[in-house]
């Protein structure tokens, strides 16, 4: 899944290039790309469907040279994570109607990928053998407010599968109290947004909880693969409600699992996300750019374009960004208002700077 704009990320992730499409960690790779090469080892690339704003089609194609024009499912607008996955079943089963799927999303940082593959491996082959809807959830280490939390019931597993649980509830962003007593109960982890099933367990689920989402892409069986697709798919996505799997599905069904997992999981949903994973130096500011000064600062994220001296003086726990011609200096604990600084600067500044 490839099609968000990374808000929480800007002014780096922009419109017309997000964050997937970025070298966010100085690696030479974008995080799209990593993600690609991760699932080398559990999936071949030509069993590799992108799911993306038709906008980013040659971006996608430009980073993955591997893939064909068919590989790239271009969406006509931005309907949330469920009709996403409904478009992928329809066009997957053209191909393989005893499929098994990985959805993941193209901007998530793994940091073991051994443990990763081993993982997925696993959910694959509880997948394969039983009518189950997977998902991986991570061993939460802070009480931290940006995730949603999946609560497992501790006498439940699946006793032929190491680590594998039964899913009890999900909660989406809790408050800072809340997520407390979350981490105190040992009996939640959060969401990574990694699902892992049949396709005829998910096609199932489709019509049990979600069918007008079903039923409008069921309607385009025999355009699939054809010249007709891209016409049936524009009209389908305006009339398609906006919806999420967890809500629309994941909350809904009975045969949800969860297996813990702890592979060095980001999001990368937010520059605190980032800072964590960053290099610090001896006052834990963790600095991009070659020309930046910092007098009496700490605990700072700063990234500056490779020639632009700055200078900082007395910052502690702040966010200082600058892409292009926007600048941004936030409080890294008000993290979570870059949205909304967003929304206010498409309002009142149009689209120049977002």
């Amino acid at each position: 899944m490839a099609g968000g704009i990374g808000a929480r990320f800007w002014p780096m992730s922009k419109t017309s290039r997000p964050k997937q499409f970025i070298d966010v960690l100085g690696t030479g790779k974008t995080l799209i790309r990593m993600t690609f090469e991760r699932f080398s080892n559990i999936c071949p690339p030509e069993n590799v469907y992108v799911v993306t704003n038709g906008i980013y089609k040659d971006q996608v194609l430009e980073q993955l040279p591997e893939l064909s024009e068919n590989q790239v499912l271009c969406e006509p607008s931005r309907r949330n994570t469920a009709p996403c996955i409904a478009y992928a079943n329809y066009k997957i089963k053209e191909e393989n109607p005893d499929a098994l799927i990985v959805v993941a999303p193209s901007d998530h940082i793994i940091m073991k990928e051994e443990e990763f593959t081993k993982d997925i491996n696993i959910a694959l082959k509880a997948a394969a053998e039983n009518d189950w809807l997977l998902t991986l959830g991570i061993k939460p280490n802070r009480p931290d407010t940006g995730y949603g939390y999946i609560q497992f019931e501790d006498n439940k597993s699946a006793s032929n599968y190491e680590g594998l649980k039964k899913v009890k509830n999900f909660t989406e962003k809790p408050s800072l109290e809340i997520a407390k007593t979350f981490l105190d109960s040992g009996d939640f982890l959060w969401n990574s947004g990694i699902f892992i099933w049949s396709l005829k367990s998910i096609m199932k689920a489709f019509d049990n909880h979600l069918n007008e989402v079903n039923t409008l892409f069921e309607k385009g069986i025999g355009k699939y693969n054809t010249p007709e697709e891209d016409i049936f798919i524009r009209e389908t996505y305006s009339v398609c409600k906006n919806i999420s799997i967890d809500y629309g599905v994941m909350e809904k069904a009975e045969n949800v699992y969860v297996l813990g997992v702890d592979f060095g999981w980001s999001d990368l949903g937010t520059w605190g996300s980032l800072y964590t994973l960053r290099e610090k130096d001896e006052n834990k500011n963790a600095v991009v750019g070659q020309n930046v000064m910092l007098y009496d600062s700490k605990n700072c994220i700063v990234n500056m374009p490779k020639n632009k001296l700055v200078v900082l003086q007395g910052l502690d726990d702040y966010i200082v960004v600058e892409d292009d011609e926007t600048l941004l200096v936030c409080r890294k604990q008000d993290e979570q208002q870059i949205r909304q600084f967003v929304n206010d600067v498409k309002a009142e500044k149009g689209d120049t700077f977002v």
